[in-house]
């Protein structure tokens, strides 16, 4: 049985992908701030013996985990002179996440965050998230002069698209995998292939009238649209019949004009929350008693749990 620890655990991904793959696991944190995320959590694993609301709160086991998972947001920080993004609360979980894997010295770590982390800040961000955590060797090539905060780690890094592992949603995410030092250290990122499902494979064929969009909002859709080509932007409105990959799902799905949008009957709706965790390829039994608003929120928070199976199931356990 492997010890697993997460921090930004959201509704369980991680969770999700382990069981999935009959990994046995005892779970000595999981770490989360939102109530209504924290409530679908215990709804679908039950409640952690040790579940902090705050990383920053959150005790370090002495006992060094197998895995440890996190996705801490994107801030920009400076490491030279003043520590701009230091200031910020949000700009310091990076170090946060290092200091945890500092000092509890998992085997294994994943970080997972929006590909925009390789071009913030002009690309400084992401170099010194990867200077911070890999001591050793990053992709196969050794660290000739680690940077004096180091961690003693093989790093691993890819930008992979859920659609290339068996989930038609094109939703580009970084990972980071991080390998300690005494540990086989050959990692390779998982095969990909494009899926060949669609969005119409996921979708119900009966919804509730709520999820169908009115005139009026029709009408602020196709306006925005007009408006952001004028402005120069390629956002728009464009329903589709299915017969495609879906859109990345964001937090608020259904209320952006560059959301997924369905054509039904001469008609047009959002898609529904479930067809949202579909798409996150959560399973049927995954459950919630949260508003929409709240499950969209969810969703478009957590990982694609195909994409953290295939990159556990490379992970020497």
């Amino acid at each position: 049985m492997i010890r697993v620890g997460s921090d930004f655990s959201g509704v369980g991904a991680f969770n999700q992908a382990l069981q999935r793959l009959g990994i046995e696991y005892k779970e000595i944190f999981a770490c989360d701030m939102d109530k209504y995320a924290r409530q679908t959590f215990i709804e679908n694993y039950g409640e952690p013996k040790y579940y902090p609301t705050n990383v920053y709160e959150r005790e370090i086991p002495s006992e060094s985990l197998d895995i440890y998972m996190t996705s801490p947001p994107c801030q920009t920080f400076s490491l030279i002179g003043n520590r701009l993004g230091k200031n910020d609360n949000r700009g310091i979980l990076f170090f946060n996440s290092h200091e945890f894997i500092k000092l509890n010295n998992p085997r294994y770590f994943i970080f997972e965050n929006v590909k925009g982390l390789l071009s913030d800040n002009n690309g400084n961000t992401f170099n010194e998230w990867i200077n911070y955590l890999g001591g050793k060797s990053v992709n196969g090539l050794p660290v000739l002069f680690p940077n004096e905060n180091a961690l003693p780690y093989h790093l691993y890094w890819k930008v992979l698209n859920a659609k290339n592992f068996n989930v038609p949603q094109g939703r580009e995410r970084v990972f980071i995998i991080g390998i300690r030092d005494d540990k086989d250290n050959n990692f390779s990122f998982p095969k990909e292939q494009i899926t060949d499902k669609l969005l119409i494979d996921l979708l119900d064929q009966s919804v509730d009238e709520k999820y169908f969009l009115s005139k009026k909002m029709i009408d602020y859709l196709q306006q925005n649209t007009i408006k952001q080509k004028n402005n120069g932007n390629g956002f728009k409105f464009s329903p589709t019949n299915g017969h495609s990959i879906a859109k990345t799902i964001t937090t608020k799905e259904g209320s952006r004009i560059d959301d997924n949008f369905i054509f039904v009957n001469n008609k047009i709706r959002r898609l529904t929350p479930r067809e949202c965790f579909r798409l996150m390829d959560f399973p049927e039994t995954f459950n919630w008693s949260v508003s929409d608003t709240q499950a969209y929120k969810q969703a478009g928070n957590s990982i694609v749990v195909n994409v953290l199976c295939e990159l556990i199931k490379n992970l020497p356990l």
